[in-house]
C-alpha cells in the first residue's frame, strides 16, 4: 500500500505513514492495515517495540482523511462513518493496549486521527516543529481516537480547555498535558529509530532525551481551572465573562468558532471520563457521538465550511445563547444494540 509502509526492521515492527503531501491523513484502508500489524506483532516473539513514524516535515498525521465521509453523509447515507469511527476506535484500543513498547515519533502537525495512532504510544517522542491538538469541534465533532481520555486525565481544568479551544500545543505543553513523553531533537531521529531497531531496548529513548524547550500551559493552568471548572459550557461562558483579562478574552475569541453542541458535549465528557476510566470506556462515549454526528449535530456542515467551501463561516444548529444542555444527553445516551463494540465481546 503505497500511503504506508508496514515491514519488520531487526527487532522493531515499523509502521511510516507514507503520504506526506496529504499530511499523512489517515485513510480508512490505512487503518485497516495498521490494526492487522498490531495483531500480527502481538504475539510475535521476534518484535520487541514498535516503531511508529511519519514521511514528510509537515505532518507525522494532521487528522483523518474525511473527504468520502462527508460524500456519503451529504448523500444521506450515515453507515460508511459509523463503520470508518468504529474500525478506527478499535484499532485505536489495541494500539493503546499493545503489550510491547511502542515508540511514536510525532514531528510537524499531530491532530485528530493522528493524535489516535501517535498518542497511545508507551514513549511518545516530540520536537522542536511539534504541534499537538484536538480540533474536532471545529468541525462539529468531539475530540476522539480516544483522545478525550488523555485530555480528561490531564491536569486540573486542561481538558476542557484543549477540548473546546482546539489549542495547539508545542513540544513542552505536549508533555505537559499528557500527549507526549519526551524531547528529542528531530536530528537525532534517525540514530535513535536505528538503535532501537538493532537492539529492542526501548530506554534507547530515554538515554536520547532532552529538556523541551518553554511552553505556556504551566503559567496558565490557574486561569484554566478558575474558569473552565463549570459543568457545563454555559458555566465556563459566564465565568470567562464575568473578568475581563487577555486570557478570557483570547478564550472566549476561541469558543466562539466551533460547535457549540460539540463544545458542549466535550465538557460533559470530560466529567464523566475524569478519573479511574479506561481507553474502551472513552471510545464507547466518543462513538454515541459520533454515532449520531451527522444526522443529529454538525459534522456535515462543519466539514463543508472547513474543508470543502473552505469560507470558514459554519451556520451551526445551535448558537451559544441557546439552550443546549437537553441536546447533550441525547447526543451522549446509550446506543444499545449500535454501540461499539470489540471484538473480545460476544453479546
Amino acid at each position: 500500500m503505497s500511503d504506508i509502509d508496514i515491514r519488520k526492521q531487526g527487532r522493531a515492527g515499523r509502521i511510516t505513514l507514507t503520504r506526506p503531501k496529504a499530511l499523512n491523513a489517515l485513510t480508512y484502508e490505512m487503518c485497516l492495515a495498521i490494526d492487522a500489524a498490531l495483531k500480527d506483532w502481538a504475539t510475535d516473539d521476534d518484535i520487541a517495540l514498535l516503531v511508529i513514524d511519519a514521511e514528510g516535515e509537515r505532518a507525522f498525521c494532521a487528522g483523518g482523511d474525511i473527504a468520502k465521509m462527508y460524500e456519503t453523509g451529504l448523500a444521506g447515507d450515515f453507515a460508511y462513518g459509523r463503520k470508518f469511527w468504529a474500525d478506527e476506535y478499535r484499532m485505536n484500543a489495541r494500539l493503546a493496549e499493545f503489550p510491547k513498547p511502542v515508540v511514536t515519533l510525532l514531528q510537524g502537525f499531530t491532530m485528530g486521527g493522528g493524535v489516535g495512532v501517535g498518542c497511545h504510544g508507551s514513549h511518545r517522542i516530540v520536537c522542536e516543529s511539534s504541534q499537538i491538538a484536538m480540533p474536532e469541534c471545529g468541525i462539529g465533532l468531539v475530540p476522539d481516537v480516544g483522545g478525550s481520555l488523555i485530555l480528561a486525565n490531564a491536569p486540573g481544568r486542561l481538558g476542557e480547555y484543549l477540548g473546546t479551544t482546539g489549542m495547539r500545543m508545542g513540544p513542552a505543553d505536549a508533555i505537559y498535558a499528557g500527549f507526549a513523553d519526551y524531547f528529542v531533537p528531530q536530528a537525532d531521529w534517525p540514530a535513535l529509530i536505528d538503535a532501537l531497531c538493532t537492539t529492542g531496548d526501548w530506554e534507547a529513548v530515554d538515554r536520547a532525551a532532552s529538556p523541551a524547550p518553554e511552553g505556556s500551559l504551566q503559567d496558565m493552568q490557574a486561569q484554566v481551572d478558575r474558569h473552565f471548572a463549570g459543568q457545563t459550557l454555559g458555566d465556563i461562558l459566564r465565568s470567562l465573562r464575568h473578568e475581563e483579562s487577555d486570557f478570557t478574552h483570547g478564550a472566549l475569541k476561541a469558543l466562539g468558532h466551533p460547535a457549540p453542541l460539540s463544545m458542549a458535549c466535550t465538557v460533559e465528557m470530560m466529567h464523566r471520563l475524569r478519573g479511574d476510566k479506561t481507553i474502551r470506556q472513552a471510545l464507547d462515549l466518543e462513538y454515541r457521538f459520533t454515532y449520531r454526528a451527522m444526522e443529529h449535530g454538525d459534522f456535515i456542515e462543519g466539514i463543508r465550511a472547513q474543508i470543502i467551501d473552505k469560507d470558514k463561516s459554519p451556520k451551526w444548529r445551535l448558537g451559544l445563547e441557546d439552550t443546549i444542555a437537553a441536546e447533550v444527553p441525547r447526543m451522549l445516551m446509550p446506543l444499545g444494540a449500535e454501540r461499539l463494540q470489540f471484538e473480545e465481546e460476544t453479546s
